[in-house]
This record gives structure tokens, sequence and C-alpha cells, in this order.
């Protein structure tokens, strides 16, 4: 069953680009309909465009999100999307936005959660001492970083590494966890 696909993305949109090669390469049974971003100039919307994807702009006001989220989610049912992606959507999501696509919103973070929830993770990791770091994909729910774990990818942590080269390994494995993480929802539905 083709999932139709919504992104929320607020950079570079490297995570997206990863979904929609594995789309453009036969290997995920999906179509990314629309990539909505909070930022005007965000490189994700070039990116959509360049793959002719649908890429809209919803300014984000800090005093009052619900207007974001309502033109998001207005956009998002306008295309029909069964399954929404968070792909380096840099924002916190209200409870009303997450309850109105329950168990339809994906995240990727940059940690195997349940550790190291919220901002910082490679570096919370490095704290911590650990051993092992990775990126786990979830579902949204209210409670941040908390939902089912959809699928988690382990990255080990060197004794050299510093936030950014930790945090370059795990985003070679969020590159290809996403597109696992979506076949296993289509598998889930079928």
């Amino acid at each position: 069953m083709s999932l139709t696909l919504g992104v929320l993305a607020s950079g570079r949109g490297s995570n997206f680009l990863a979904v929609q090669k594995e789309i453009e390469a036969g290997r995920l049974d999906a179509t990314i309909a629309v990539l909505i971003s909070d930022r005007e100039h965000a490189p994700a919307l070039d990116l959509a465009r360049e793959h002719g994807i649908k890429s809209v702009h919803h300014a984000y006001d800090r005093s009052d999100r619900t207007v974001f989220e309502k033109a998001a989610a207005e956009t998002l049912e306008a295309h029909d999307c069964d399954l929404m992606l968070l792909a380096g959507f840099m924002r916190i999501l209200t409870p009303d936005f997450i309850n109105r696509f329950p168990g339809k919103i994906l995240n990727i973070h940059p940690s195997l959660l349940p550790s190291f929830k919220g901002l910082h993770p490679q570096q919370q990791a490095l704290d911590a001492g650990v051993k092992f770091s990775g990126c786990t994909v979830h579902v949204v729910t209210a409670e941040l970083d908390a939902g089912p774990i959809v699928a988690q990818a382990v990255v080990p942590v060197e004794d050299e590494d510093n936030e950014d080269t930790l945090s370059a390994r795990i985003l070679e494995k969020e590159h290809t966890i996403y597109a696992e993480a979506i076949r296993e929802i289509e598998r889930r539905q079928s």
C-alpha cells in the first residue's frame, strides 16, 4: 500500500532528501505530496522544488504557534497525507496538532531513545560517557521524544568524538533508518 507523505522541515532537508531518494529508486512505495517549512529560506524548500514536490512556507509566530499549526494541518489534509514526517523540524508541536493526526506523525531523533531526549542529545551522550549512541524514529506523542519506537540504529562513540563528529556519523544512520521506519509502518498497515 503506497503511502502519501507530508514533511515538516526547518533546515537543510537531508533526511527529507534521503527518503525522497529511496522513493525515486523504487525502494520505498510512497509519495511525498508536500514539504512544509516554518522558515521561509530553509534549504529543504529548494530541495523539494528541485524534486518536483510542492513546497510551502507557513510563518511561525512564537507568540501563537497555533497559527502555524492550523495552516500546516490544513495543508497536510488538503494533500491527503497518510503519514507526516518531522525531518529536522525544530519546533515542539502542541497536543492539539498531534491529536489531529493520532499515530500518524513520525520524528527522527539523534539518540537511542529513551536516553538523551531534547536538544543536543549527541553532547548529552558524550557527557554521559556512553560507548554507543545512535538514532531513533518514533511516533510523536504529546510527551517530548517519548512516543512508541518504530526503528533504531546504533553508532559507536569513539574516544576522540566531539559533538560534531558524533552528529555526522549519527546523521549517516538517520539517512537510512527513516525509510526503514516508513516501510515498517507500511507493513503494519497492510
